[in-house]
């Protein structure tokens, strides 16, 4: 439950319209709801502004369906990052209204709009095998109720398909910037615009990328003071970092 739906809640207790007995019914999971194998955490949103999320990636496809399905009855809008079509499938048939964005490798149900960020927020990736980076951290961001500009395939080696894209990068309130090889193309855009800039670094790269340990570090050691950096791969992370400020 978020803040929206517990406020109304309330309201409905208040005007008569819903009795206490079913509202404690309502209510009965916070903060969590013990599944054996999962606890869900119902109570996030009201404590961090963002919901619980599932991380598919080593969990069983009947796992995540049966906490999707369980996220989806409590009324929320619901997330699995990392799902194969495979998990998307056990999901779909436990909760059919489920959509799946292969890109992104994640599962989304909207059942109500979040509150809307105040600006846009801009998603930017230095390649077309950067993309499930950028499209993970483009879905979330969607989700979250902000409004999603995805600028693809502007790395540095061809700088003037970046700067072709200068309104969208200085209108944006916020930008995400995924890049792996050496991982220059956050510190270019750092240097571009007067907003924060959240830099994620990819394991896309030849040998010497060490998975995207290259990248990563040097994106930790950008000269633009606006950028700071996730964890390799972390679209989801960057997504929610950016909401929170474009929120704010």
């Amino acid at each position: 439950m978020d803040p929206a739906q517990i406020e109304a809640l309330l309201n409905e207790v208040r005007e008569g319209t819903t009795g206490v007995e079913d509202a404690m019914a309502r209510l009965r999971h916070l903060p969590f709801e013990d599944l054996g194998f999962a606890k869900l955490d119902h109570h996030r949103a009201l404590r961090t502004g963002n919901p619980e999320v599932i991380f598919a990636e080593g969990k069983t496809a009947a796992q995540v369906a049966a906490i999707f399905k369980r996220m989806a009855e409590a009324g929320g809008n619901v997330l699995a990052t990392r799902a194969s079509k495979t998990i998307y499938e056990a999901v779909a048939a436990a909760e059919p209204r489920a959509e799946y964005h292969e890109t992104a490798r994640a599962v989304t149900l909207t059942q109500s709009q979040a509150p809307a960020g105040k600006g846009t927020l801009a998603v930017v990736c230095a390649g077309t095998s950067d993309l499930p980076v950028a499209e993970e951290a483009a879905v979330t961001a969607r989700l979250m109720g902000n409004t999603v500009e995805l600028v693809a395939d502007v790395g540095v080696a061809g700088i003037h398909r970046l700067l072709a894209s200068q309104s969208i990068l200085k209108s944006a309130r916020v930008l995400i910037v995924c890049a792996g090889m050496e991982g220059a193309l956050p510190t270019v855009v750092g240097g571009l615009v007067n907003a924060p800039v959240i830099a994620v670094p990819t394991s896309v790269g030849y040998g010497a990328s060490l998975g995207g340990v290259a990248a990563l570090l040097g994106m930790l050691n950008t000269c633009s003071p606006n950028v700071c950096v996730v964890n390799i791969d972390n679209g989801f992370g960057a997504a929610c970092i950016a909401s929170l400020i474009n929120h704010l």
